[in-house]
């Protein structure tokens, strides 16, 4: 069987994007999805995404992780997968669609980038040392010193599996402060078990962490990812977040054909 892939980046974020509306992908075979997430023995991302049908909105996101495992909300994944729609004319420049995390809504500006609705953040869990919070995925945040220096996989890694966070795990973020109103950070990212070039959840997590702790009073905050830069904006209403956008490109690098 031969299937028709589209590959796409946000931010270095990348994804395997297939349309799916037929319902023709075996997307039971984890392995598969794995095999073609793989760098070296298949078309290489950080995790796979199909667009569906949905009987309520413009489409359906299903996202994978690299390793197989069908995960939980995806932000950059989120506007690429717009961007895809876009290109195959199911969407002019909004869209409405539903995720593992529920409903979100989206809308390609002038500039080509995508701006993606989040999930409202009702939750954070402030610690000394870190904040713990959901933005669709669920995110430990932590600030450090010498964020170039650090050691992403390995620190990550030790969290993410810590009797902390379980079974399930976390993603890991660590920051450094740049402005009153913009940060840099680098994420390791369950499910790839290894830091990414950059985490759209993590982001959304990062802005609202910093905000919740008081290092910015800024409800649009601005975010160095390894693979570029991305924006965040929301409203906070007593101690809750709400209207939570997340933004930044999403880039078409190549469409291609693989035998399954």
């Amino acid at each position: 069987m031969q299937i028709t892939f589209y590959k796409y980046e946000g931010t270095g974020n990348d994804f395997v994007m297939i349309d799916n509306r037929l319902n023709t992908f075996p997307k039971k075979n984890l392995k598969l999805i794995e095999k073609l997430c793989d760098r070296r023995f298949g078309i290489g991302a950080d995790g796979l995404i199909l667009l569906e049908n949905d009987s309520a909105t413009n489409f359906r996101m299903v996202y994978y992780n690299s390793d197989g495992n069908e995960s939980s909300m995806c932000g950059n994944g989120g506007r690429c997968l717009v961007a895809f729609a876009k290109s195959l004319n199911v969407i002019e420049n909004e869209a409405t669609f539903i995720a593992t995390d529920g409903l979100h809504n989206a809308t390609i500006l002038e500039n080509g980038n995508v701006s993606l609705q989040m999930k409202d953040v009702e939750e954070l869990k402030i610690e000394n040392d870190y904040v713990f919070l959901n933005t669709g995925s669920p995110h430990h945040v932590m600030m450090v010193d010498d964020l170039e220096n650090q050691d992403v996989k390995t620190i990550g890694a030790k969290i993410r599996y810590s009797d902390l966070y379980g079974k399930a795990g976390s993603n890991v973020n660590f920051v450094k402060q740049r402005t009153k109103n913009h940060f840099a950070l680098r994420t390791y990212e369950r499910g790839v078990e290894d830091e990414t070039l950059s985490c759209g959840t993590g982001a959304t997590a990062v802005a609202i962490a910093m905000n919740a702790i008081d290092k910015t009073n800024s409800h649009t905050i601005k975010l160095d990812v390894e693979g570029g830069r991305l924006e965040v904006s929301f409203d906070k209403v007593d101690d809750r977040y709400i209207n939570v956008f997340l933004k930044g490109p999403a880039t078409f690098v190549f469409k291609g054909e693989i035998e399954i």
